[in-house]
């Protein structure tokens, strides 16, 4: 598939401005000028965020109501229970307000839905089990704001419910005594891009405040905060920056035996976001994915280094079952897909009775990712489908389920990535109006675009100035790893990889060579040979073997000199 190519308009004067002003490096400076980040709150902000960089959690809407009524449910020893959701973002929302709360005294306990019997979100059963075990409070994290009929059945048993999200609300708002939610209409948060995780701990901390409580009653939980927020895929800027930057390194440190024996397992040299992202993420979320989320939950609860071993193997095992189950369903759409002539379509739907639903919204990505086109696979259990989707820069795709919503029993999510549920006999009717408005948005005008930083020369690069880009970690959704552009290289070796699925190169300019890795770009040792004058897009890298550290670039994307 064909990329767009498209460089930052640079401007030079703030790059020189930056470099003097903080004495870094003309590759750091103009990244940072590349994100906007230009006068020196923002980039002292931005590279050296600290505790003081919160925002006022009571500017949240309903905040105050929530506190006065947790405070209340504490001083009656009432019975509270937190309904969450299976992901990684639900499991650390419900372990930070689990064991912030306890330690005030309030008899808390924890709802986490079956992803495979119940799905996500409230529903009655689950409501009506609460209600018979005594319990007088629920507060929902990183769900609810859907939650309308369940909610209001809550109150027909005698149970108030205060709603914790971070997802888009419907035209209605649910009747709970309190909605914290900055993507509400009426939202003064400077700030409305929080995980789900990211709200519960501004609601731990507006609690911290109004009781008077040491901030490290709850900056404590900052590890867990992070690894919720970075594996949500929220955008890492602002809050989410200051949660995050703050929180890996409290990771590194951890006290949590769960986050230790995670961390022990995933056998990353250092602790990043792509420790989080590719290392705890994944066995976290095969938890909920085959049906086993009080597993995950009760990893990060344990204060036992033993038994956080144990379930932490157990979660490896089900991380294995995970990637074969989802290597199955992707060769399986890909074979639909090409039966079909899926990809001359503006989207892609389909649909299958024998496919996981705990595993198709990973395919899902995989399958929008590759064919770069809205996507949604459904799972059927005799009349009943169950879907995930996935949506690509431009293309709105929790929107274009409101405008099919007709044909759908339920649905929710963002922009990019949905939930829903339909009947089987919708199934047809869905996909066809999916597509008109995949078609009205002109689906198959977007391209893919690769933002270049910056031009450079291999002679120029310097294991300093790269290792110097690391003060703009933690990478994520809207701070990209920089990516740079590197002309007329000369291929000096080429070999495929791993059964011809990665690219191997060294490259020369003059009497410099670098190393270059291309992961999945396996086929371009076919259509380049020796000697070929390429230009190249990707990452700074330091690779370390035997003991010497080297530069190498992680290839985006190349291209024949011209």
């Amino acid at each position: 598939m064909n990329k767009k190519w498209e460089f930052y308009n640079q401007d030079q004067d703030k790059i020189n401005e930056l470099i003097e002003k903080f004495q870094i490096s003309e590759l750091l400076a103009t990244v940072l000028v590349n994100r906007n980040i230009i006068n020196e709150k923002e980039v002292e902000l931005f590279l050296n965020p600290t505790r003081n960089d919160f925002h006022d959690p009571y500017l949240m809407p309903d905040m105050k109501i929530a506190v006065k009524r947790i405070i209340k449910a504490i001083e009656n020893n009432e019975k509270a229970i937190i309904y969450g959701d299976y992901d990684v973002d639900g499991i650390t929302s419900i372990t930070v307000l689990s064991k912030f709360l306890k330690e005030r005294g309030l008899n808390v306990g924890a709802y986490i839905p079956n992803r495979l019997n119940e799905g996500y979100g409230l529903n009655k059963e689950a409501i009506k089990k609460i209600a018979d075990s005594g319990y007088k409070l629920i507060i929902t994290v990183d769900c609810g704001i859907s939650g309308i009929e369940e909610i209001k059945y809550a109150y027909s048993l005698g149970m108030e419910v205060i709603v914790t999200d971070h997802h888009e609300p419907l035209d209605e708002l649910p009747k709970a005594l309190a909605i914290i939610d900055c993507k509400r209409k009426d939202n003064k948060y400077p700030f409305n891009s929080l995980a789900g995780v990211g709200v519960a701990f501004k609601l731990i901390q507006a609690i911290g405040i109004e009781l008077k409580l040491d901030e490290r009653e709850y900056l404590k939980y900052l590890d867990i905060v992070a690894i919720g927020t970075i594996s949500d895929i929220v955008p890492l800027v602002d809050e989410n920056r200051v949660i995050a930057k703050l929180g890996l390194k409290l990771v590194e440190v951890t006290k949590s035996p769960g986050v230790r024996a995670l961390l022990n397992a995933a056998a990353y040299k250092e602790v990043n976001s792509n420790t989080v992202s590719f290392g705890i993420a994944p066995r976290i979320n095969a938890c909920g994915r085959m049906g086993h989320e009080r597993e995950a939950l009760d990893l990060f609860l344990t204060e036992n280094i033993v038994e956080a071993n144990k379930i932490t193997n157990t979660l490896n095992e089900y991380n294995k079952q995970r990637q074969n189950i989802e290597k199955r369903i992707f060769e399986e759409a890909i074979l639909k897909i090409e039966k079909e002539h899926l990809d001359k379509n503006n989207a892609i739907v389909l649909g299958d009775e024998s496919w996981h639903h705990g595993v198709i919204g990973i395919v899902a990505s995989k399958i929008t990712e590759l064919y770069f086109k809205p996507s949604i696979l459904i799972c059927f259990e005799g009349e009943n489908g169950k879907g995930s989707g996935r949506s690509i820069p431009g293309f709105d795709l929790h929107g274009a389920l409101c405008a099919t919503s007709d044909y759908l029993e339920k649905y929710g999510g963002h922009e990019m990535a949905v939930g829903l549920s339909l009947k089987k006999d919708k199934f047809d009717d869905f996909r066809k109006a999916f597509e008109e408005k995949s078609k009205e948005a002109n689906t198959e005008e977007i391209v893919p675009v690769i933002k270049i930083d910056k031009e450079i020369n291999l002679k120029d690069i310097y294991i300093e100035n790269v290792k110097e880009l690391n003060l703009l970690e933690p990478f994520g959704e809207a701070n990209k790893t920089p990516i740079f552009i590197y002309k007329n290289l000369r291929i000096d070796s080429i070999r495929a990889l791993s059964e011809g699925k990665h690219l191997k190169l060294t490259l020369k300019e003059g009497n410099t060579i670098i190393n270059a890795i291309g992961f999945n770009m396996g086929q371009y040792a076919e259509e380049y040979q020796l000697g070929d004058k390429i230009d190249v897009i990707g990452v700074l890298e330091i690779n370390t073997f035997n003991g010497i550290e080297s530069v190498q670039i992680n290839m985006k994307d190349l291209r024949k000199s011209y």
